[in-house]
Parts: C-alpha cells; sequence; structure tokens
C-alpha cells in the first residue's frame, strides 16, 4: 500500500525538480530598441492576445461580441491561462476598449475559425493535449487571421501602422505560444512523473514479496542438481526440504493475485541471478536458517515468522540489493523501507489468512489516490501566495532570503498546501512529516528552520481566519 509518508516524499521531490527547471508563462517585454516598428509590433502583439481572448468567449473590449460559445465549451487551456495572468489582467483594467478598431472582425473570424478544417479535426480529437492546442492556434494564426483583409484594416486605423509591426506582432505571439505549449508539457510530465513514481513503488512491493520465491527456486535447483550429481552424499540424496517447502512461498507462488499483477506489470529478478545467489547464501548462513531447519515442528505460522525474519534483517538490509534497486530505478531506494514494511505485513497476514496471499492495494482509498496529484498541482498554481508566507517570517538578520536551500522552500510550500487544502489532517500530523522529510533531503539544520517557520505561518494563517483547524 502506498501511504501519505510516501507520498509526500514524493511530491516534494518532484516539485523540486519541476520548478527548478520550470519556465513561467509569461508576456514578452516591451523591446528595449523603440523604434516605431518594435513599438506597433509590440501593440499588435498585445492586440492579437486580446483578440484571441475575445474569439474564445471572454470579455476583453467594452462590448462583449460573442459571449458563450463553443470555444469556452472545449475549455481551452490556452486562453483561459492567457486571461488569467496578472499583466493581461492589468492591461484589460486599464483600457477595455483598447482593441474596440478590431470589433468587427470577431464574428467573421469567429465563424471562419470554427468552420475551418483544423478547428474541426481537433474538436473532433477525444484526447487531445496541450500541444494540440498550441498547434491548433498557430495554424489559426497563420490561416485565418493573418490572412483575414478585415484584421489588416483594422491595425490600419491605429496611425503608428507599420507592415514589419504588423507581421513583428505575429511572430511574438506564437513565441509566445510555443514557450507556453513546452511549459505546459513540462507540468504534464511532472504531474506524470509523480504518478509513475508512485506506479514503480507499489511495483517494489510485488518484486520484494517475489523475492523469496525467486531464491528458494535457486535453493531447489541446487539441491536437485545434488542428486543426481557422479556420487550424492546421503544427504544429497535425503536432503531436509524444510526450506523449499515454505508455505509461505507456496503462497506467494500460487497467488492469483500475483499472477494477475505480474500479466498486467511483468516484473521477475531472474536478470539478477547474482543477487539472488548473494541473497540465498546469506540466508543459509545465518543463525535464523539454523534455527527454523532444526525445528522438530512445522506449520504455516512458523514458516511466516522465518521470512518475516529474513526479509527484515537480511533482504531489506542488503547492500547488494539497493545497488541493483539503485541501478533498476530512480525511485526505489527512497522506497525501499516503506514497500519494506508492507511486504513484512503482508507475509504475516499470510500466517492468519489460512495460507492465502491477499495483497494489500496500491491505495488505502480514494482520498489517498488523489492525494499526491491535488497536493502537487495546488503547490504550483498557488506556489507564488505560499512563498509569500514564507518570505513573510524571514528574519533578514539571521537568513538571507536569495540564499535559502531551495529545498527548505519547496518543503515548505508543500506543507501550506496540505495545511491549508485538508482539512481532515491534523496539524501536528503535517509539521511532523514535513519536518521529517526536510531533515531528510536537505542541510543538517533544516528541520528546525522548517520547523520554526512553519509555527510562525500557522499562527499567522489562523489569526487571518485562513487556517480553521487545530
Amino acid at each position: 500500500m502506498i501511504n501519505r509518508i510516501l507520498i509526500r516524499m514524493k511530491v516534494v521531490q518532484l516539485l523540486y525538480s519541476y520548478l527548478l527547471t520550470r519556465s513561467d508563462f509569461k508576456l514578452q517585454p516591451v523591446p528595449e530598441r523603440q523604434t516605431r516598428d518594435n513599438k506597433f509590433g509590440y501593440e499588435t502583439y498585445i492586440n492579437l492576445i486580446l483578440l484571441m481572448l475575445e474569439l474564445s468567449g471572454y470579455k476583453v473590449g467594452s462590448n462583449n461580441p460573442l459571449g458563450d460559445i463553443l470555444f469556452n465549451k472545449l475549455s481551452l487551456k490556452v486562453p483561459k491561462s492567457f486571461s488569467a495572468d496578472s499583466d493581461i489582467k492589468e492591461i484589460i483594467a486599464r483600457d477595455n476598449s483598447r482593441i474596440a478598431n478590431y470589433d468587427d472582425t470577431v464574428r467573421p473570424l469567429y465563424d471562419a475559425i470554427v468552420s475551418s478544417a483544423v478547428f474541426n479535426d481537433f474538436s473532433r480529437k477525444h484526447n487531445k493535449d496541450i500541444s494540440d492546442e498550441i498547434v491548433l492556434w498557430n495554424v489559426i494564426l497563420d490561416t485565418i487571421i493573418a490572412k483575414a483583409p478585415a484584421v489588416e484594416a483594422a491595425a490600419r486605423r491605429d496611425s503608428n501602422f507599420t507592415q514589419a509591426g504588423f507581421l513583428m506582432g505575429f511572430k511574438m505571439l506564437k513565441e509566445t505560444l510555443n514557450a507556453y505549449g513546452d511549459n505546459r508539457l513540462h507540468f504534464i510530465a511532472a504531474e506524470q512523473s509523480l504518478e509513475k513514481a508512485l506506479d514503480k513503488a507499489y511495483e517494489l512491493y510485488h518484486l520484494l514479496l517475489l523475492l523469496p520465491v525467486e531464491i528458494t527456486r535457486i535453493q531447489a535447483d541446487r539441491i536437485n542438481s545434488a542428486k543426481v550429481k557422479y556420487v550424492p552424499t546421503s544427504e544429497d540424496l535425503n536432503p531436509n526440504t524444510r526450506f523449499i517447502d515454505n508455505r509461505m512461498v507456496k503462497a506467494i507462488a500460487d497467488s492469483v493475485e500475483m499472477e494477475e499483477y505480474l500479466k498486467e506489470f511483468p516484473i521477475n529478478m531472474e536478470q539478477h541471478y547474482l543477487l539472488l545467489k548473494k541473497l540465498l547464501d546469506d540466508i543459509l548462513q545465518s543463525e535464523y536458517y539454523t534455527k527454523y531447519m532444526s525445528e522438530t515442528e512445522s506449520s504455516l505460522a512458523a514458516d511466516c515468522e522465518f521470512w518475516r525474519v529474513i526479509m527484515k534483517n537480511i533482504i531489506l538490509p542488503s547492500d547488494a540489493l539497493a545497488e541493483i534497486l539503485e541501478t533498476s530505478s530512480i525511485y526505489w531506494n527512497d522506497d525501499l523501507d516503506i514497500m519494506g514494511t508492507f511486504a513484512i505485513k503482508t507475509i504475516k497476514q499470510i500466517a492468519s489468512n489460512n495460507g492465502v496471499l491477499t495483497l494489500l492495494p496500491k491505495y488505502k482509498d480514494d482520498d489517498d489516490a488523489k492525494f499526491g496529484a491535488q497536493l502537487f498541482v495546488d503547490t504550483v498554481n498557488n506556489r507564488e501566495q505560499y512563498r509569500s508566507y514564507i518570505d513573510m517570517f524571514i528574519d533578514p538578520a539571521q537568513w538571507d532570503a536569495d540564499r535559502l536551500a531551495f529545498m527548505d522552500i519547496v518543503v515548505m510550500m508543500v506543507a501550506i498546501s496540505e495545511l491549508l487544502n485538508f482539512p481532515a489532517i491534523p496539524i501536528p500530523v503535517t509539521l511532523n512529516e514535513y519536518i521529517e522529510i526536510a531533515n531528510c533531503y536537505s542541510t543538517p539544520r533544516s528541520g528546525q528552520f522548517v520547523n520554526g517557520m512553519l509555527y510562525s505561518i500557522i499562527n499567522y494563517l489562523k489569526n487571518e481566519g485562513k487556517l480553521l483547524k487545530n
């Protein structure tokens, strides 16, 4: 089972990588060289963005040319993001009549767009992603808006019109669209990486349960080979089969649940024979094995207890296993402790379940299944607000805000998101979890620093009425 402890760790790790490499959507800056072409090019650039918003059903000018239209029903991400941008909002608030020259172009352009082949192809797609939308807007700009005589005529009503500036405005908007597309794809990839990381954790849980099966098979092969060697001993011909007859191992090997999982996600450790052999040799040389093989009484409970002890004391602490996991998946070493705990829990349950393996579900419930994605998306969407809470309580005499460990900032932003958006999680739980994450992933002083900062932020949010739980 993937619990919230692991989910929090994954969110912090992936958010750290994402925020380090993301490039936010921003309007292009006003050109430094204020030539006539550059000035009109930037004016055209802004007007084209506002025209794109009006075509998408957003009220930008003093008139509302279209109202609730088909574009809105498609839930397009680009105009939604542009309309939410603070700079765009400021431009509209400052002068909501700035594109009045284009009012008579909106309806003809809209009609041309919705009847176009590119729009019809886009609207019929079932699984649209941001790259599809960026292509749509680029084609609309090139083949409809730029080629509409009414658009150029509207631009010429400005006394500062230049042909070079008019074309420059289209070029700038296309650059902004493509930059936004790259950023959105990066965000989507980060979300998918979070889900993949959690899938891999659940895969590790199954892999750990399969290790006793794989190890036992090697020992069974050794015993069978010894029987047919040139001069077998009495022990070779009549071996103690307690180890290879272990009922817990048989429960895993015969499990229908495990079989169904492996059909969908085929995993095994057969390619790591040397690791399996080393783990087997370590087991055979251990006092746990000697004690287990010498016992006269045999029971399912004893079989499960043997592998519980072996998993805890030999397999999970193995440096050889850690090395293989690190080379097999970038996620697994961080997951080993938690997934190992759940593998041991599952082994113990076989004894109380009459020798039947019952795999733990991937998540405890739907809330846990949604927890990671909600935490990640909310932190990204509100990162500036959450960062402002952090900056509010940084003592410049003790800390330079620009030199704080970025991991500490990320840990605190995620913690603030959890505090504000998950009312069922008690404040002390959130505090303890993120202090531990800071201690694990950041600097030696991070836990203490994060603790003090979050304590101040919590008091502030409570006083402001933004945090209502205890």
